[in-house]
């Protein structure tokens, strides 16, 4: 079996090396010349078998994935296949879908979770479309997943858009898991009575209910860095916690833990908060409560 694989960045590229290693040829397409196994996307194209072929797209979600789907329905041929294993909104999928349908090809979304790990570790797949097409790509997710039972890292979520539906309220899951951990250890930090934060986190990880993979990885950090100096407190967000709360309000489903989540991300990148200043004026209005001028100590009361 070959496949073509476009997009070889960090995931990517992992991706490729263990699909390989089941077995399984990979022809992969970058932009970048020095990773790229092929000059160009019709070179990629031209290395498959036409009507059998089946291309997997993992590059950056919105006009970039908009594009090399174009792109991939001009030169593909009717029987092939485009997975996009992408972060793509999963309402685009449609649209690529009947794209893809209109010249023969067929198309199947897959959330993909697993992140630098993923080639020793396995990546967690969600796909969405016929049962038909994914059948025919169950050797690429065979060998992408984790050893052991099929059901334990991969499922057929359901029609086209599913898979990146999945994803979408995974990520918004991890964004609230994350937070979590992270507002434990700034407590743990903050008091002088536990003197081992680290170690205290590091015994969370086995036996305790609270114990997960982010949460080895956030002990794996304090250990590379303690007191994470050396990282700055600016956190950025990637498109799925917005995403997720977007859909969680069309749908009235309360989802207050992946919303405070999602701003306390925006309030990481805020080097003064306008609105925190509108609320001290406002308790200095009302209360002539103390205020905290901007370049000075406390002012006394009103």
């Amino acid at each position: 079996m070959r496949i073509g694989l476009v997009g070889l960045g960090k995931m990517g590229a992992n991706m490729r090396e263990r699909i390989r290693r089941a077995g399984i040829e990979v022809v992969g397409y970058d932009r970048n010349p020095d990773v790229t196994d092929v000059p160009s996307l019709a070179a990629l194209v031209e290395a498959l078998p036409a009507g059998e072929r089946i291309v997997w797209v993992m590059v950056p979600s919105g006009h970039v994935t908009d594009a090399v789907i174009a792109d991939l329905a001009e030169l593909l041929s009717p029987g092939d296949l485009v997975i996009d294993g992408g972060n793509s909104y999963y309402q685009d999928d449609v649209p690529h879908a009947e794209l893809l349908r209109a010249k023969g090809v067929g198309f199947v979304d897959a959330g993909v979770s697993g992140g630098v790990w993923g080639l020793e570790n396995g990546y967690g797949l969600m796909v969405g479309g016929d049962a038909e097409l994914v059948e025919r790509a169950m050797p690429v997710f065979d060998a992408l997943r984790p050893a052991g039972d099929r059901a334990d890292g991969f499922v057929h979520a359901g029609t086209v858009g599913a898979g990146h539906y999945a994803k979408m309220v995974h990520n918004g899951i991890e964004y609230g898991l994350m937070q979590a951990y992270a507002e434990g250890y700034e407590l743990l930090a903050a008091k002088d009575l536990v003197t081992d934060v680290h170690g205290t986190m590091r015994a969370w990880t086995q036996g305790t209910v609270v114990r997960s993979w982010l949460l080895e990885l956030l002990v794996r950090a304090l250990e590379q860095d303690p007191g994470l100096a050396a990282i700055d407190d600016w956190v950025e967000d990637s498109g799925e916690g917005r995403w997720t709360v977007d859909e969680a309000i069309d749908l009235a489903v309360p989802a207050p833990v992946i919303s405070a989540a999602l701003f306390a991300r925006f309030a990481s990148r805020q080097g003064e908060s306008p609105a925190m200043k509108a609320v001290a004026a406002l308790r200095q209005q009302f209360g002539g409560h103390a205020v905290r001028p901007a370049d000075g100590p406390p002012a006394p009361p009103a």
